[in-house]
This record gives C-alpha cells, structure tokens and sequence, in this order.
C-alpha cells in the first residue's frame, strides 16, 4: 500500500490530529507539501531504467535528484534537532506577535554546487528511493512541529552560500530547493533521449 503524506493526513499526535501549527509555519508547511507532491507525481510509475538515465556524464539523473532531495531533507531535520537540544532550557516559545518568516537572502549570482555531504548515489532502486522519500517527509512533520514550538530566530547555522540563516530559514529553502530540483527533475524527463515508457 502507498501511502500519502499530506498536512491532511499526517497523524502524529495523542488524540488523533496533528499539531496546530502557527499561521506561518502551517504556510511553510503546505508549501513543504506542494512541491514535494509535485516531485513525486513526476517520479511516479518511472521504471528503472528511466530513474537511472542521464542527459550527460556530469548529469543527475531523476534517481539521483531524488536521492539528493532526501538526504538534504535528512540533514535539515538533524539540523533541528542539534540546535534545538543546544538550546534546550533556553528557549523561548513561539511568540505570539510574530506572523511572518524571515524572508530567505536571494541566491548568489553563477551556479551552485551541492557539498559532497549531499551528493547523491547513483543506481538505487526507485521504489526504495521514493518510499525513503515518503518516510523522511513524516518524520520532516515532527521537525516542523518542533520548529513550531520555539522562537526559530533565536536558533541560527551558517549555510555554506546563503549565510547566517534561522532555523525556519533552513525549512524555507528546503521548499526552494525542492522546487529548484523539481525543474531539474522535469528537464531530464522532456529530453529528447529521455527513455520511453516501458509497456507490458
């Protein structure tokens, strides 16, 4: 059975309905949602061999791209829970005057290159990969109710090209960069070389 994980549907909390979220982390949320919807509707029904092609030798292919959407997923949810246990006995509650996010700074101009640390592996099976995929977003929805819990300002980490970015800025570019690489993923899927649909 394939399950769904939407803010709907993700069940987390004593009671059966999950956690009331503050107005611009419930937004956060659903964007989370939309584009990693979207990410999976395109890898939907690919077979192997199409989750394994690439355009070129210095490509990613959809596999790939998925893989790596995960493991910086993954990172961000560590991420949480480091500097929230750092901070524990220090943190303030989410404050009730603060009804929007901090903006995310723009990207640097030229191209970006992931750190090895979110380098994806090549060649894994596409059922693992989008299965793993559904699994880390349930337990993304536990980060977003911890982040809902504090005063995100107060937590910050350097990221390697955007600098000093708060805990809720790491949430919002984890919706960027899924939208980023979901361009990259449907680039892939219109090449002309691009494998058809394999028919039973």
């Amino acid at each position: 059975m394939t399950l769904e994980y939407t803010a709907s549907n993700v069940i987390t909390r004593v009671g059966g309905a999950p956690m009331s979220l503050p107005k611009p982390v419930e937004a956060l949320w659903s964007e989370l949602e939309r584009v990693r919807a979207d990410v999976l509707r395109e890898a939907d029904g690919l077979s192997q061999r199409q989750a394994d092609w690439r355009p070129g030798p210095n490509d990613w292919s959809v596999g790939e791209i998925l893989d790596h959407l995960t493991i910086a997923e993954i990172a961000t949810g560590k991420l949480t829970t480091k500097l929230t246990k750092e901070a524990a006995g220090a943190l303030a509650s989410w404050p009730s005057d603060l009804t929007a996010l901090a903006p995310l700074p723009p990207d640097p101009p030229g191209p970006a290159e992931a750190p090895q640390v979110v380098w994806p592996v090549a060649g894994k099976p596409i059922g693992d990969l989008i299965a793993t995929m559904k699994a880390t977003r349930q337990r993304t929805r536990q980060s977003i109710e911890r982040l809902a819990s504090v005063d995100p300002r107060k937590l910050r980490f350097k990221h390697f090209r955007l600098g000093d970015l708060d805990l809720a800025q790491w949430w919002q570019l984890q919706a960027r960069h899924d939208d980023i690489h979901l361009a990259q993923l449907r680039a892939v899927k219109r090449a002309a070389e691009f494998p058809k649909a394999e028919h039973t």
